[in-house]
């Protein structure tokens, strides 16, 4: 993505509106930001003794960068962090410029990471202990009104923690973690938890994965973007809208392969989110139908019906509502407009 420079007097600029955003919150709690070498996704999540964390901690933009902003939270550093990525300037610079033009930085917990990989995160002198962070491969320097930690890849951070080795446990699980990152991120923040957490307890988390490109389309870039605002076990459900949205991922990779005519990648696709949602516990029936029901009536416009039929049945099976509105899908084009063959299909 083309990247403007940022001039001198526009740097100020944002650095002097951090006290123009919104009330400052006590939103303490454990994040990690991270990006993926292998893939270039950034991505953030967090988990919080607090509603709904997930409307001011996180923030993410497809190659831009992510935030997390927590403690005495101030969201600005969310708007502003992004504003500032956007322009190249590096996520230590950034972070160190919104600190100095912050009066009460001391109170502060924040984390930043830009497309090349680069991360910092600070934690204020001044928050609610046990406190700290670590970034991947980096040293703690002391500034002024905390301490500093820039390195490579990820950056975890808490406070108000139940004990100081929740942001270590954090570092050590998602280094050696598998899989992708919405994986390992995950994994931080489950080792968090199984190393005592918050030491209020635990209410709400979010997630948000964006991808090393912006194609200008928010709805696009994002891979991941859920959120968890009140529940007893937050990251257990947040786990199961993971992988729910990849179920999800797969569907609308089946629609487009389906676009272009692409028939078998189509029913590959389909095909993957079907059995991602059959094997998430929690999933509720109707979202597999619907799966199941998609993916049939796609088999019927590529003209294999006979192969459409079984799934329809267990479709049907799992929620009779969906013979009705097979009865609705010709009207729409998205059947054919042959009654035999509509009836034939509902009698499943």
């Amino acid at each position: 993505m083309a990247r403007m420079r940022i001039t001198c007097g526009t740097f100020l600029l944002l650095l002097l509106a951090i006290p123009a955003f919104g009330q400052i919150r006590p939103v303490h709690t454990f994040s990690i930001v991270a990006r993926d070498p292998a893939t270039g996704e950034m991505g953030v999540a967090v988990q919080s003794h607090w509603f709904a964390v997930g409307q001011i901690v996180p923030w993410a933009e497809a190659g831009v960068g992510a935030v997390a902003t927590q403690s005495f939270v101030d969201p600005a550093y969310g708007k502003l962090g992004i504003e500032l990525l956007r322009t190249g300037k590096s996520a230590p610079e950034t972070l160190r410029g919104l600190l100095a033009a912050d009066g009460a930085c001391d109170v502060r917990q924040v984390a930043m990471v830009d497309p090349n990989g680069n991360v910092a995160t600070f934690t204020g002198a001044h928050d609610i202990q046990a406190a700290g962070g670590i970034a991947g491969g980096g040293s703690p320097a002391q500034i002024s009104c905390g301490t500093l930690t820039t390195g490579r890849d990820f950056a975890v951070q808490a406070n108000l923690m139940s004990n100081d080795r929740i942001w270590p446990a954090m570092a050590k699980a998602y280094s050696e973690s598998k899989g992708d990152l919405a994986d390992r991120i995950l994994d931080a923040l489950d080792a968090a938890q199984a190393a005592g957490g918050d030491i209020r307890g635990k209410q709400s988390a979010a997630i948000i994965i964006v991808k090393a490109k912006s194609s200008g389309k928010r709805w696009v870039d994002e891979v991941f973007n859920l959120r968890v605002d009140d529940a007893p076990a937050p990251l257990t459900e947040l786990r199961r809208l993971v992988a729910l949205q990849r179920a999800y991922n797969h569907m609308n990779a089946g629609d487009l392969a389906t676009e272009k005519n692409d028939n078998e990648g189509a029913l590959r696709e389909y095909s993957a989110a079907e059995k991602i949602a059959a094997a998430t516990p929690g999933v509720p029936q109707s979202r597999y139908a619907e799966m199941i029901y998609w993916h049939a009536v796609a088999l019927v416009n590529m003209k294999r019906v006979d192969e459409a039929l079984p799934l329809f049945a267990k479709a049907f099976s799992l929620e009779p509502s969906w013979r009705e509105l097979t009865t609705r899908l010709p009207k729409s084009n998205l059947l054919p407009d042959d009654a035999k063959l509509i009836e034939r299909i509902t009698k499943q």
